[in-house]
């Protein structure tokens, strides 16, 4: 059986796991990460690889994928640049065949690793078009347009960045609607807010309908100018509060005409859960798109 680590690198965690060829996750790991110091963070990346190989001969992997937020110089395996880490122009790929002297390295931005998992997942079709969007502590989506990553110049898929009317006017998405951002605007820990929703608090049914109405601002962008066959959510914001699908769906559908409608029965929350970034990143040393 034919197996690869792939590394889910993040300002929160960096997970790993040791992936079959097939998507099958044999083995996970995780550990903190250090966004404030440059070197603190790629030793914990070490550290994290090391964990996951305990019992395992690197002879017997095929390489390693990485999935690096923010914008990622594929060819040359470098990070380019994050907002939540310190790894500006980090030559990722060279550190780790340094290190562990792997046969092959691939490198990626993590939604893309995420959205790769997703679409092999549900047995991507090459003649449709499927988004992956992420809803944590950041926001973002990934485009699989007839088989091949939409990249744009590099940077394509920051749905966390367009400005979307709030009650104190133009915001950023994410800023509003991921998680640190329902964190500042309820003044209490979001896994909080979502609990005081369910239990029937007026308060935080007013924060919610606002996240949910801003989400579904960025979203209508994606249904208008990609009209896409399919949208698959991950990130733990929505994963972990399931009931918000049906919530953005009620609100999209006001914005939808007719004929864009078609998406609201096809859009779903991940299976993989959390690990979805590790499993694509180990599935793209097999495949590259």
């Amino acid at each position: 059986m034919k197996m690869a680590i792939g590394i889910d690198i993040g300002g929160t965690k960096i997970a790993a796991g040791i992936i079959s060829e097939s998507g099958e996750l044999l083995h996970r790991t995780e550990v903190k990460s250090d966004p404030y110091d440059r070197e603190n963070m790629f030793k914990q990346v070490v550290t994290v690889v090391d964990q996951v190989l305990e019992g395992t001969s690197l002879s017997e992997i095929e390489g390693i994928g990485v999935g690096v937020p923010g914008k990622v110089d594929r060819e040359n395996g470098i990070a380019v640049f994050q907002n939540n880490l310190p790894w500006q122009q980090f030559p990722i790929a060279a550190r780790l065949q340094e290190q562990f002297g792997a046969k092959t390295i691939t490198t990626d931005n993590d939604v893309y690793m995420a959205a790769f998992a997703e679409w092999k997942t549900a047995k991507g079709k090459t003649n449709e078009t499927f988004v992956y969007v992420t809803i944590s502590t950041g926001i973002a989506c990934s485009i699989i347009h007839h088989g091949s990553f939409f990249r744009g110049a590099g940077f394509a898929g920051e749905l966390g960045l367009i400005p979307v009317l709030s009650k104190e006017g133009n915001e950023r998405l994410e800023k509003i609607a991921a998680g640190p951002g329902i964190q500042k605007i309820a003044g209490i820990p979001t896994k909080d807010v979502f609990t005081g929703y369910l239990n029937g608090s007026q308060e935080f049914q007013s924060v919610i309908d606002d996240v949910t109405a801003h989400l579904v601002q960025g979203l209508y962008s994606i249904s208008c100018l990609l009209d896409p066959h399919r949208i698959v959510f991950g990130g733990s914001v929505i994963v972990n509060n399931p009931f918000l699908l049906e919530l953005i769906k009620e609100k999209l559908k006001i914005y939808q005409l007719p004929e864009q409608q078609h998406l609201l029965d096809q859009m779903s929350i991940s299976t993989l859960a959390q690990n979805n970034g590790v499993v694509g990143a180990g599935l793209r040393v097999f495949e590259r798109i």
